[in-house]
């Protein structure tokens, strides 16, 4: 596995949902002193139960960010990932088992952590079919087209396949233990 430091200090964290993007920026954060850019926050408006933004406003809000110096930028949003790239000294793709991230998308939902890494500020998490098929549906193997995206970038990239992966990731950079 590369070193942290190969990375760069403009990160993207890629994956499908639920695969712990959000836990890691901010594990990354705080270990790096680089702050953590959450894109469900840009896309979707504050106070709403995950409402999207009109699509301009929120590449204006992208656009703004990845100008910036030093970040850990964790989403997807593929029609705008090839502009992240540009931008980005590093990668790193989360995967794992769709059963396992739909397992956290119900503790997400039924447990209600409002103070999750990522959570859109006065939303509530709730449990919504759309989510529950874009989990174990929609998005069961985009680890694999998201991999094909990073291959034909020149960032050095670090993939975790698998929760056991991820869990070495944490240990062997000595980040802050996920909650």
């Amino acid at each position: 596995m590369l070193p942290l430091h190969s990375l760069g200090e403009r990160i993207v964290v890629l994956g499908p949902s639920n695969a712990g993007k959000s836990t890691l920026a901010v594990a990354l954060s705080a270990k790096l002193g680089i702050p953590a850019i959450h894109l469900d926050q840009l896309h979707h408006l504050p106070n709403t139960d995950w409402q999207p933004r009109p699509e301009p406003e929120f590449a204006a809000l992208h656009d703004a960010a990845i100008l910036g110096e030093r970040w850990i930028m964790e989403g997807n949003y593929t029609r705008l990932m090839q502009q992240r790239f540009a931008r980005a000294t590093g990668a790193i793709l989360i995967t794992s088992n769709h059963w396992r991230r739909f397992a956290l998308y119900l503790r997400r939902t039924l447990v209600n952590r409002a103070g999750r890494a990522g959570h859109l500020e006065g939303a509530k998490d709730s449990l919504k079919w759309e989510m529950v098929h874009w989990i174990l549906v929609k998005t069961r193997d985009s680890g694999a087209r998201y991999s094909r995206m990073l291959e034909t970038s020149s960032l050095p990239v670090i993939e975790c396949r698998t929760a056991r992966a991820l869990n070495d990731l944490y240990r062997q950079w000595d980040l802050p233990t996920r909650r």
